[in-house]
């Protein structure tokens, strides 16, 4: 499994496995087949790379990109209202890049993802497999909407498609007692369709949440919030079947 190796002078990091080699200004870094994490490897020139454990928020820099991918902060509120587990399963539409596939693969949950491009899917299979998480998420290439009938019903479905209203509107067969649905969507027209839906067919505990988050910036003349950057990502929507 690859390693983050973070160069702290340059402020540099790369991800590499064990037994390949980066060439670089800094020099050739040879990795060690048993390197771990924490541990200092130097390049041929004695510049110092540190080995780290892949995190959620490295992924998320470094996976190869079909499309813009979920932001973690979108995906923390879905594990968050979700409750997602190691013991769920969840049908997830729309993978992209495998952005959110990928985090939940590593709460421990089972995650099925459909990717209608074949392109897209493959990007993504090679960034699960570099999540470590292969075994636990399964990207099929095609339209989920083809394929309702051979799925099984799930804890938890997430959408991130444009047809996600009408794949709201089928969540009643694919979910367990108890399960949620959690719908992304950059427009309020998509979400305001998707709210529809949901109450349409039954589901409760319906909700809307904006995913707004300012960075702050401190200095000598004071703190405020940053002026820089998207001021919000998109819409969350949350429903459940009961």
């Amino acid at each position: 499994m690859s390693l983050l190796f973070v160069h702290e002078a340059e402020d540099r990091e790369y991800l590499l496995s064990p037994g390949e080699t980066l060439e670089c200004d800094l020099g050739v870094l040879e990795v060690p087949e048993d390197v771990g994490p924490g541990e200092i490897v130097e390049s041929h020139i004695g510049e110092p790379f540190t080995a780290r454990k892949l995190r959620g928020p490295d992924l998320f820099n470094h996976f190869e990109r079909t499309g813009a991918p979920m932001m973690p902060r979108d995906i923390g509120l879905i594990v968050g209202h979700t409750g997602i587990s190691g013991e769920d399963d969840i049908l997830d539409a729309g993978t992209g890049t495998g952005v959110l596939a990928a985090y939940l693969g590593r709460c421990g949950a089972s995650v099925t993802t459909f990717e209608r491009d074949p392109e897209f899917a493959e990007v993504a299979r090679e960034n699960i497999e570099l999540a470590g998480v292969a075994d636990r998420v399964d990207v099929r290439t095609g339209d989920v909407t083809d394929q309702l009938g051979d799925l099984d019903r799930y804890d938890v479905v997430t959408l991130d498609t444009e047809d996600a209203p009408t794949m709201v509107e089928r969540t009643p067969n694919l979910l367990r007692d108890g399960g949620y649905v959690a719908v992304y969507s950059p427009f309020v027209e998509g979400t305001r369709e998707a709210v529809s839906a949901a109450h349409e067919v039954g589901l409760a505990e319906v909700e809307t949440l904006e995913t707004i988050q300012r960075e702050m910036d401190f200095d000598d003349r004071g703190s405020r919030p940053s002026t820089a950057g998207v001021g919000h990502t998109g819409y969350l929507t949350f429903a459940r079947r009961v």
